[in-house]
């Protein structure tokens, strides 16, 4: 475990969440969010490179002593992986898979790259405006009609990215942009970046206006979805479902991770009381609703979906509703058709509330074998048979509530 932890927060790129891992207790350690190099770290760990064959005399002497090693050297693994984050991008092509790159392989590759850089130099702005590869940005996507920069670091190349990719706030008519976060002289990028990434959206077309200075496509869009905000060249707000659902239809499963994202609150609770507005409209919108339980994260612990805008919705609640292990309440106003008879296998559940769903007609008698239910409010749902199991466990409250407590 100590190893386990030391590997983790030697990725860069690891979120710690203010979490001390020597303090911690377990659960605590949950909060830690691992980085994408973790993987990397741990098969190099695990798998060290050696001068003796496996069968050879001293074998495993060697391993250890290779390991001990690693371990102590994390410190420079870390500088090393701080740089190739950074500057990847101007790294051969072959050499953007970390997988395929050994430890030492990692260090001769970005050993003469310095992280005081905090600019691109001109003949990388001047390349950036053809392949719109910036230092301080990703490029995670390029398709016929589109390419996506993304922009996760938090630094001076962060800035000096957001600042090119926006044409320095120079202005549309100069095929430039108003984003804040372009302005070298203000501090918006450091706002918004904090929060999360941000993404750039460049069309391929060599045709139309260009920027003056950045020499990219003028017309080009800018989206950070942790404010919500999906802005054109003139900082205006556009429709980015219309868009996605049209122009940049290449772009949906790109953005999807985004949008799942944004549905639950710390990853624990998910709370919908509009189909229509914020995250889960546009998820909806973009993705259907037979996506949306299947792109929740598994530590849910709270479900509640109430329709209070009386549109016509009715989810039937699918089996995959059981890999919710945590759950401890579900409250399903106005909106649900069927459950699944997997819900038995939600032994946390201790409230459960299906209430005013007409259309639902049955309710699975395993209901009545929940360990920790306490509650059952059917409040509304007049057409639904009542089980006999749920009859001999519990205690009829009327209107609608059943006491599941076992004396």
């Amino acid at each position: 475990m100590p190893e386990f932890l030391a590997i983790v927060q030697a990725d860069p790129t690891t979120r710690m969440n203010n979490v001390d891992p020597e303090s911690a207790e377990p659960k605590e350690l949950e909060k830690i969010k691992a980085g994408k190099y973790v993987n990397w770290l741990i098969k190099s760990y695990l798998t060290p490179i050696t001068e003796r064959q496996p069968d050879s005399p001293g074998y495993e002497q060697e391993v250890k002593q290779v390991k001990e090693t690693f371990l102590e050297d994390l410190y420079k693994v870390t500088n090393d992986l701080m740089k190739y984050e950074r500057f990847k991008n101007r790294l051969p092509e072959e050499a953007r898979q970390i997988q395929n790159l050994t430890v030492s392989q990692l260090y001769n590759l970005v050993k003469d790259f310095s992280l005081e850089k905090v600019k691109a130099s001109k003949e990388e702005k001047k390349e950036a405006s053809t392949t719109y590869q910036h230092p301080g940005a990703d490029i995670i996507f390029r398709g016929n009609d589109w390419t996506v920069a993304k922009i996760s670091d938090k630094g001076g190349l962060g800035k000096d990215a957001a600042c090119f990719y926006g044409g320095y706030y120079l202005e549309p008519s100069k095929g430039e942009t108003r984003w804040c976060t372009s302005s070298p002289g203000l501090n918006w990028f450091d706002r918004y970046i904090k929060d999360g990434p941000l993404y750039v959206v460049i069309p391929n077309s060599t045709e139309g206006k260009r920027g003056e200075k950045s020499g990219l496509p003028a017309n080009r869009y800018q989206f950070h979805f942790p404010s919500n905000q999906f802005m054109d060249v003139h900082d205006h707000s556009v429709n980015l479902v219309d868009l996605l659902n049209g122009p940049m239809s290449e772009l949906k499963q790109v953005f999807k991770p985004e949008f799942a994202s944004g549905l639950t609150m710390g990853g624990e609770k998910l709370a919908i009381d509009s189909f229509s507005h914020g995250a889960v409209g546009k998820f909806i919108a973009l993705y259907g609703l037979e996506d949306l339980i299947g792109n929740l994260p598994d530590t849910l612990k709270e479900f509640q979906i109430q329709n209070r805008e009386n549109q016509k919705v009715n989810i039937a609640i699918p089996p995959e509703i059981s890999r919710f292990k945590n759950l401890n309440m579900i409250l399903l106003d106005n909106c649900v058709s069927e459950v699944s008879d997997s819900i038995w296998e939600l032994t946390k559940l201790r409230f459960l509330a299906l209430i005013n769903n007409h259309n639902l007609t049955s309710i699975p008698e395993c209901i009545a074998d929940l360990p920790n239910l306490y509650f059952l409010n059917l409040k509304g749902s007049d057409n639904v048979v009542i089980p006999d199991a749920i009859k001999r466990k519990g205690t009829d409250m009327g209107n609608g509530m059943w006491d599941l407590q076992e004396d």
